[in-house]
């Protein structure tokens, strides 16, 4: 396998996989991470080609940090590892739905989610209310 800190290396992913994404202009995807049993939604994380064939084949969450210019898997340091379940494609080919199974906190704080700190009020109404 590729060199796990090596930026964009070289892509394993399956070339009709491939195909159908849709990337921004550093080449990712992103990706929502969904508590598999719960449709609770713990993150978001970006991927490229190659964090997604690691994803894919390895059964574990692996993402681009694009502050730190590196991949990183889910849970390596902190042990709040991200189980794979299912993956799907968005109908845009732009976004990545990735239901896992997730082992402790899923938030760099220590949250269960990215989303529990910092509701924001909501004070429009929608034509349906």
């Amino acid at each position: 396998m590729s060199d796990p800190a090596a930026p964009h290396s070289t892509s394993t992913l399956d070339p009709q996989v491939a195909a159908l994404l849709k990337r921004d202009h550093q080449g990712l995807v992103a990706a929502i991470i969904q508590q598999h049993d719960t449709g609770e939604v713990l993150m978001l994380g970006w991927m490229d080609d190659e964090a997604l064939a690691r994803t894919l084949t390895s059964g574990r969450v692996t993402f681009w940090s694009r502050s730190r210019n590196e991949y990183w898997r889910k849970g390596d340091s902190s042990g709040h590892v991200q189980h794979v379940r299912s993956v799907a494609l968005d109908c845009d080919g732009d976004a990545l739905l990735v239901r896992v199974d997730q082992v402790g906190a899923a938030c760099h704080t220590g949250d269960r989610t990215c989303f529990d700190a910092r509701p924001l009020a909501v004070t429009g109404r929608s034509v349906n209310d």
